[in-house]
């Protein structure tokens, strides 16, 4: 019971210093944080001079940078550790259709290191101001051309400061004679692209492919379903995430994220609009006769409103039972002018009018029932019907809703290989932002997984490495948080108390046992008197079997002797030993400890 008692108030101890805590680390002004530090500073400085030096934890594991080199053909790699912008041509356009003072591609690119990077040396291309247009290009080692291999693009973003509203999409520009990348726009023919947008909620991960009609020659924009990942956190995070696009031959895409699949399909089933139109359409000429009845239901012509029908009765009455309660206030207003108010001194009444003061509720009517002229209050009228009108019946020329005929589509046409695209030969980001400081790395095209998923290794790896390196485990970021905030400690303490507590208090709440207050109260044998008790009985039992046989011995030994005792000396024999056996019983049974207990 002691032990319960000394738990309950550890507990309630700990809990009051826990409120005290938080609410010292709320309501502190300057003057007592700057105490307060000092005093702590006077702590760390003790609790150091008495730290073992065997307690310095081991340094963190340090990842070295090193440059990724392709391991197999390429098209297009980028890494940006040369520091420069060489091979990169920035655009110096214009949009159409702006206003000339955002119209220029005037946005600023740069090449640094990461924000906070944690592999020194390891350089990317920084999108560096915001709220302008930014355009930058850079050629292809050979045209992609696509035939009979994949076709994978890859590169790595990180939204430094997040992402309000803007994209870190890229573009394969088309193969064009027309094609210069110093007038590089957003009109620019661009074969795909590829690659994160956000504005407001709206998280996206585009691609999206031009297709050729083959008997137009026009170009039309197919855009992949949205995936079913949610895309918030590559976004928020601001960490480092790869982003790859692998397309197949067969006609099949896998859009991956840090190398997990958020999004797959096929170009002839999941793209928007279809590639292939309809082989049908509605007949642009074709029109609605006019007898043609879309009516599934109709007014009964043969309904007659009902005699007693009053279209004229008002929906709701006054109710005739209710009654004005006492002490309702007919003459006085439930709003007076305020008696306290006065006119401000700068008040014109050429120019502002008479100056009235404000309205406020009428304290009179702050304790009776109502103020004013009483209404009765309006009820529901029992003899309202609205305005009648014919029930509906079944349609008998009811002919379903009409629908052009359809015709052949005479634009149709069927493309099975959309895979094969017009070739590219340039990529390029061409992006307006309202963020800025994005980060892009680690460009790569070509058409063997394997050496994308090498470059991914040697590039988006190391940071990944280097950052899972850097992070404290959970006992550390547990510290860490109780350091900036000291109350959780306690809630720490508890955490670990609490299951201790239980425990003691679930093996420490046996059955109690009665005590001897309660046995005298009702008489009842106590268990160790009952157990003497018993013992004394059996003892007791033992010695007279063994007194009884003896005089039997001792009996058969006279009876042989004699021989030839007379009977009635035999039956006052007899009569002693029961008389012996008798008395011997009655002392037995007036024993207390052989009373039996008395019930209550």
């Amino acid at each position: 019971m002691e032990l319960k008692w000394l738990l309950y108030v550890t507990l309630l101890a700990l809990g009051t210093l826990a409120v005290q805590a938080h609410d010292m680390d709320d309501d502190n002004d300057g003057d007592d944080v700057v105490d307060i530090e000092d005093d702590l500073d006077d702590g760390i400085e003790e609790a150091e001079e008495l730290k073992p030096e065997t307690s310095t934890p081991p340094p963190t594991p340090k990842v070295t940078y090193k440059a990724p080199v392709p391991t197999g053909e390429v098209y297009f790699v980028e890494s940006f550790d040369k520091g420069t912008l060489d091979g990169w041509i920035l655009s110096r356009a214009k949009k159409d259709d702006t206003d000339d003072e955002i119209a220029k591609y005037d946005g600023k690119w740069e090449v640094q290191d990461m924000k906070d990077t944690k592999l020194p040396g390891d350089k990317g291309l920084v999108l560096v101001t915001r709220a302008k247009h930014h355009a930058i290009s850079s050629k292809l080692s050979k045209p992609f051309v696509f035939d009979t291999k994949p076709l994978i693009i890859q590169y790595e973003v990180n939204f430094q400061n997040g992402i309000e509203c803007g994209g870190a999409y890229v573009k394969l520009l088309s193969k064009t004679p027309e094609l210069n990348l110093d007038q590089f726009h957003d009109k620019t023919p661009y074969t795909i692209m590829f690659g994160p947008d956000k504005c407001g909620e709206d998280y996206k991960l585009h691609f999206i492919f031009r297709h050729k009609n083959p008997k137009t020659g026009k170009y039309e924009e197919k855009h992949a379903k949205r995936p079913d990942a949610d895309l918030k956190t590559y976004f928020t995070d601001k960490k480092t995430h790869l982003y790859t696009l692998v397309l197949n031959p067969d006609n099949s895409f896998e859009i991956l994220v840090d190398q997990m699949v958020v999004n797959s399909g096929n170009l002839l089933n999941d793209m928007s609009p279809p590639v292939n139109p309809p082989r049908e359409i509605e007949d642009p000429n074709d029109q609605k006769p006019e007898d043609w009845d879309e009516r599934p239901k109709i007014p009964d012509p043969d309904a007659v409103k009902p005699d007693d029908w009053d279209e004229d009765a008002p929906a709701k009455i006054a109710d005739e039972n209710a009654v004005k309660p006492e002490g309702w206030l007919d003459d006085e207003p439930e709003y007076v002018a305020d008696p306290d108010a006065e006119k401000p001194e700068d008040w014109d009444e050429d120019m502002d009018g008479e100056w009235e003061a404000p309205q406020i509720a009428n304290p009179k009517c702050e304790t009776a029932p109502g103020c004013g002229t009483w209404q009765r209050p309006m009820i529901d009228n029992p003899n309202y019907k609205g305005k009648w009108k014919p029930p509906m019946i079944d349609n008998v020329n009811y002919q379903g809703i009409w629908k052009p005929r359809k015709i052949p589509n005479p634009d149709f046409f069927e493309d099975l290989e959309p895979f094969k695209m017009t070739p590219f030969s340039a990529v390029g980001l061409e992006l307006w932002s309202m963020t800025s400081d994005i980060f892009f790395d680690n460009f790569i095209i070509c058409t063997e997984r394997a050496v994308a998923d090498d470059w991914a290794s040697d590039g988006w790896g190391l940071k990944k490495a280097a950052d899972g390196a850097a992070e404290p485990g959970v006992v550390g970021q547990m510290m860490a948080a109780a350091e900036e905030r000291p109350w959780l400690w306690v809630v720490y303490i508890l955490t670990v108390a609490l299951p201790v507590f239980l425990v003691v208090l679930f093996y420490c709440s046996g059955k109690k046992q009665p005590s001897a207050a309660e046995y005298k109260k009702t008489d009842a044998p106590q268990p160790d008197v009952m157990d003497e008790e018993k013992e004394e009985e059996k003892d007791k039992g033992d010695k007279e079997e063994e007194e009884e046989e003896e005089a039997n011995e001792e009996k058969l030994g006279s009876d042989a002797d004699i021989g030839s005792a007379s009977q009635e000396e035999d039956e006052e024999e007899d009569e002693e030993e029961r008389k012996a056996a008798s008395e011997e019983e009655e002392t037995v049974n007036r024993s207390p400890r052989n009373r039996k207990p008395r019930k209550d």
